[in-house]
């Protein structure tokens, strides 16, 4: 940030009818005071962020700017991911596949890229039951250092192939800054996983290049740390972010992580970014996956992500949580028949 004597953040809401002028106008005088303007454009209204210097922002009549309708002060932390900054649902567009504003997307495939034929017979199957996004990660932060750790590059081809073979855009893990550029060269949408979340170095380098970035809530992450972190991306350039709750760490051990359920609504009341469910790594059983996703569904999730296996009792990781090709087909049908009744509200 440009700021040296404490951040001032201020929502600037342009007025219904104001001219490209105006919006030119407003952006200029921030700049000259040094602040940053980031705009947004509504259906209705756009709206100015103006980041800078407390006192330079202070003391100009904003409201007396020609188009400017009203300026207010952002008290959250997270600024530009807001609901304050942006009233409308972000719409992010994966591949041609849009999340969120309305858009379900059903993200499905194996946790990790084994193989091409364990692959390849995971994502025709997740396809024909009615995915939109595949998923299959090329690097794997593991617990054990003795545990797989993923094919590298050469997963990432095969999920390239898989994108063509299948017509579904994919998601991929990038775990170090250093592989951001590589991730990006193939992936459609870039997942940040739960132990990167608080990787600021790592947020920054994806918000400054344009694939969409899935953020996953870290372990023990409050939601207001959790949306901080999407502002380390949102800042730098980046507005393509989903959210994925994908459980916490509590004293439950019943379950791998236990699911905060409720941080769906929360993060619709706080955040305009789409918010998506991991019911595999929350639960962490096959058993516990095609409820969780109805749950997921009902609470007013944008979408959902699980494990699919062709057996998972040979997958190099995450196996028990992962369910069989058939069962998804089952769980798409249960979903589907949700969001029909759910249209009825």
């Amino acid at each position: 940030m440009k700021s040296t004597k404490g951040d001032e953040s201020l929502i600037i809401v342009m007025a219904k009818g104001c001219s490209s002028e105006d919006v030119a106008h407003v952006i200029e005088r921030l700049e000259s005071i040094g602040a940053e303007a980031h705009v947004s454009e509504g259906k209705q209204r756009t709206v100015i962020g103006a980041v800078g210097d407390r006192n330079a922002i202070q003391q100009l009549p904003w409201e007396a700017f020609s188009g400017v309708e009203r300026a207010v002060p952002v008290l959250k932390p997270f600024k530009f991911v807001s609901r304050d900054f942006q009233v409308e649902d972000t719409v992010v567009d994966v591949g041609g596949v849009p999340v969120g504003g309305g858009n379900f997307a059903p993200i499905a495939g194996p946790c990790a890229v084994e193989t091409r034929d364990q692959l390849f017979a995971s994502a025709e199957a997740v396809a024909k039951a009615g995915a939109t996004i595949l998923r299959g990660d090329a690097f794997k932060p593991r617990t054990s250092p003795y545990s797989f750790q993923g094919l590298a590059e050469k997963g990432l081809e095969l999920m390239a192939e898989a994108r063509e073979e299948f017509g579904m855009p994919f998601v991929a893990e990038a775990v170090d800054p250093r592989d951001v550029e590589l991730v990006s060269s193939y992936a459609d949408l870039i997942r940040v996983g739960t132990r990167n979340m608080a990787n600021f170095t790592l947020l920054s380098e994806l918000g400054r290049q344009s694939k969409p970035v899935m953020l996953k809530r870290g372990l023990t992450a409050t939601i207001e740390e959790w949306l901080n972190a999407a502002e380390y991306i949102y800042k730098e350039g980046n507005h393509d972010v989903i959210m994925c709750e994908r459980g916490i760490r509590t004293f439950e051990t019943s379950t791998r992580n236990t699911l905060d359920i409720s941080a769906v609504p929360v993060l619709k009341e706080l955040s305009h970014l789409p918010v998506i469910v991991d019911p595999s790594h929350s639960g962490g059983k096959r058993t516990l996956v095609a409820s969780l996703t109805r749950i997921a569904v009902a609470s007013g999730a944008d979408g959902f992500m699980v494990d699919v296996h062709p057996a998972p009792e040979t997958a190099l990781v995450d196996g028990p949580q992962a369910i069989l090709p058939t069962e998804f087909a089952e769980l798409m049908e249960q979903v589907r028949a949700l969001q029909s009744v759910m249209e009825t509200f």
